[in-house]
């Protein structure tokens, strides 16, 4: 595996959950990920005429499940000029999924609240496809990370934003219960998604920190729900694999509130359903709705996202 140390109790865990296909979902986890850049179409209006003229100095190749994203021949976008200007956003294809299967209306009045929103990846994707409109409550519990949530906000042309600072693991105020049309739930995790950019991953995995953060999720989820109006969209979502992060979570979420599985439709994206038994455990058979996103199958990092309406 070159310079990636796969440990034997993660080889297990993939060969239980992949079967035959784990040996290319390994060889998937050492080959570098493809840089990808979004379009910020707050600040570029002309977007053929921009993508015809970043095409002329590299190769583009079209995101298939995403109109507004490229792959991109470019050992480094953050030098780009585009990047200073805040005309383009490097972001993982894969992490431009939960914004997408949120459906959000350009046009609308909708009240969105991103809950882990630094650094602003899909907050500022959101703002986009909002057309600046309504209003997005971007809240992170960190300081360090508002800083640079205010930078990619201000440098990307976001003007429909709120920012505030609750720790989500913890509960929330009632005045906050049953405000919002829609909420991102884009949960702190084990990152097992990203080994293909960050190689150090794998030497802080362990089944323990899976657990730990399983327990910190679940907090998280509850508060969003309570958050979220009656007929409200929630899409939860990782860049992690692990089960007890994904449909452990959203199995708690079903036995515990008033909420459902939908299905998430989107064209060009290849998927594999949610798992409904782990470990010896049954779960949900709702959870098949959820989507996981091997590397493999979109030559992306890693996702899983999953969205529930409240009823």
């Amino acid at each position: 595996m070159g310079d990636i140390v796969i440990p034997s109790e993660f080889n297990e865990r993939y060969s239980k959950l992949l079967g035959e296909d784990n040996k290319i979902f390994l060889d998937f986890c050492k080959k570098p990920l493809k840089k990808c850049i979004r379009i910020n179409t707050l600040k570029v209006k002309n977007t053929d005429k921009f993508i015809e003229n970043l095409d002329e100095r590299y190769k583009l190749e079209k995101v298939p499940f995403c109109p507004y994203a490229y792959f991109i021949d470019h050992l480094n976008p953050g030098k780009m000029p585009e990047y200073f200007f805040g005309e383009i956003y490097i972001q993982d294809a894969a992490s431009l999924i939960p914004p997408i299967a949120l459906n959000l209306n350009p046009d609308g009045d909708e009240f969105v609240f991103d809950a882990c929103a630094a650094p602003g990846s899909k907050t500022t994707q959101m703002a986009q496809i909002m057309n600046n409109k309504g209003c997005i409550v971007a809240n992170d519990a960190s300081n360090d990370r508002i800083k640079a949530l205010f930078f990619n906000l201000e440098s990307y042309g976001v003007m429909n934003i709120i920012v505030t600072g609750i720790n989500m693991e913890r509960p929330v105020p009632e005045k906050l219960y049953n405000k919002f049309t829609q909420i991102l739930v884009d949960a702190p995790c084990s990152c097992e998604g990203t080994v293909r950019k960050d190689r150090k991953v794998l030497s802080r995995w362990s089944v323990r920190l899976l657990n730990f953060l399983s327990v910190q999720q679940k907090k998280i989820i509850k508060n969003a729900i309570n958050m979220l109006k009656k007929d409200g969209i929630l899409v939860y979502s990782t860049c992690t694999l692990a089960p007890e992060e994904n449909e452990e979570v959203i199995d708690y979420a079903l036995g515990n509130f008033d909420v459902e599985v939908e299905e998430i439709e989107i064209k060009n994206l290849k998927i594999r359903e949610g798992i409904t038994e782990w470990n010896g455990n049954d779960l949900s058979k709702d959870l098949k709705k959820c989507i996981r996103i091997y590397p493999q199958d979109n030559d992306t990092e890693g996702f899983f996202v999953t969205k529930l309406r409240k009823i």
